[in-house]
This record gives structure tokens, sequence and C-alpha cells, in this order.
């Protein structure tokens, strides 16, 4: 009984961990009576409903996507660290957890260094280039 206990309460801690951010309901920047901070900073009241043109829609695309692949690397990055930390001395899932935690850092520095070059390519054809992009 104690067991099933423990069990229940180890999965709901983490669920009460990452739902707390949508139950705060912190106060987001506003600005010109928009609300500028989160998906809405990045993609406008409309979402990607607001793009323009065919372009502004696929990198809209490409950003959110990016975004999505951070978010399931950050928690890689945990599961990872989880699994080094309780370990307990078990080679086979310390090195496991090493792994995991190396290859979601990689991961990371791979989605930041594709958002650096998706804005950069993004800004040189926008800029006033003559492309009409």
């Amino acid at each position: 009984m104690k067991q099933k206990l423990i069990s229940k309460i180890k999965y709901l801690f983490p669920a009460l961990f990452l739902a707390a951010p949508f139950l705060a309901y912190a106060q987001s920047q506003v600005s010109n009576g928009l609300q500028t901070s989160g998906l809405q900073g990045i993609f406008g009241t409309g979402g990607l409903n607001n793009s323009t043109s065919l372009s502004d829609l696929i990198v809209n695309g490409i950003r959110l996507m990016l975004m999505f692949a951070g978010a399931i690397a950050v928690v890689f990055v945990i599961i990872g660290g989880y699994q080094y930390l309780a370990s307990g001395g078990n080679d086979e899932i310390a090195e496991k957890g090493k792994k995991t935690l190396l290859n979601a850092v990689i991961g990371i520095i791979i989605i930041v260094l594709a958002y650096v070059i998706i804005n950069v390519i993004v800004n040189t054809l926008t800029s006033n280039s003559g492309y009409g992009f």
C-alpha cells in the first residue's frame, strides 16, 4: 500500500512542476495594447495566420518547429540528468544518462545554430536588397 502511494507521488510532483507556469498567471509585458511575450511576441496576435506572404509563413513555421524541438531537447536534458543522478552506482545506467545528456546538449546547440542561421538569412533577404522577399 505504501509503495503504491510513493509511486503515485513520484509521478504527481513532476506533473505539478510542469503545470506550475500555466497556473501562475504571471504578468506579461504589454506594448500598444498587445502582449509581446511568449509566442505572441514572435508570431503576433494572429499566430501563423498573421503571415502576410508565403515566405513569412515558412519562416514562422520553421521557428515554431525549432521551439518545439528545443522544448523536447530540454525534456531530454532533464531525463538524462535524472538517469545519471538516480543511477545508484550502476555504471550502465550512469553511462546511459551521460549519453542522453550529451546528445541533448548537442541537439540544443544545433537548434540554436539553426535558429540563428534562419534569422540571419531572413534578415539578409528582407533588408533593402531588392529581392522582394
